[in-house]
């Protein structure tokens, strides 16, 4: 995948020297939340909009460069990586550098997220499966064999969240076989915490439930 095409140059990065009025005029007319400031052509970091609109028109960016965010990624980083740093720096905008630190660019959030969505894991047909289990008790191997070893596919397949010593793991899988696949990681004591409707195995309990409240009422 070649990421280096959505690298653009829209706007100009701001130089230090320039007034606080020329970035205030930029963000009013962009919905950018940060914007990239450069001293001698080297890259110092990233002016927020929010930080923007609280100084003084007249004053140099300059006088406020404490206030910047040094955030970047470099041309050969992973889109998934990119994809975190924009979370962690709550920005819409990306800093892009060379092997030298040059500054080449940046990205926009919007056309990353492109990418994301033309995944296997977010347009293939299929069904989501969220499981849970000891953080010490399962593997992605282990995964992989039981999906693998009834017939059906991983598009794809991360850690969702951790909690309590519990690991919860989110997998993308294609549908044939779905219900043989579920059952099979209840024998190996992954809990299901939600699947698709197909599930056989819940519509059995829920089945038999209600059979229960029915003999109980009679």
């Amino acid at each position: 995948m070649n990421i280096h095409q959505y690298i653009i140059n829209d706007v100009e990065p701001l130089d230090i020297k320039s007034q606080m009025c020329k970035a205030q005029e930029i963000f009013s007319q962009l919905t950018y939340s940060h914007l990239p400031i450069l001293e001698k052509g080297a890259y110092l970091g990233c002016l927020s909009e929010n930080d923007a609109h609280c100084f003084e028109s007249g004053q140099t960016l300059e006088v406020v460069k404490y206030s910047f965010t040094v955030f970047h990624v470099k041309e050969d980083t992973h889109w998934l990586d990119i994809l975190a740093v924009f979370a962690q720096n709550q920005s819409n905008i990306m800093p892009v550098l060379g092997k030298n630190n040059e500054y080449l660019g940046y990205y926009e959030l919007k056309d990353i997220m492109e990418l994301f969505n033309d995944a296997p894991f977010m347009n293939e047909p299929g069904a989501v499966v969220v499981l849970q289990k000891g953080s010490t008790d399962y593997s992605f191997s282990e995964v992989a064999q039981i999906v693998e070893s009834n017939d059906s596919k991983i598009y794809g397949c991360f850690v969702s969240a951790y909690k309590d010593h519990l690991s919860e793991i989110t997998l993308k899988l294609s549908a044939q076989n779905l219900n043989a696949v579920l059952q099979t990681f209840r024998r190996y004591n992954y809990e299901i915490v939600s699947a698709a409707e197909e599930d056989s195995y819940l519509d059995t309990l829920k089945e038999r439930s209600d059979y229960l409240n029915k003999y109980l009422n009679m």
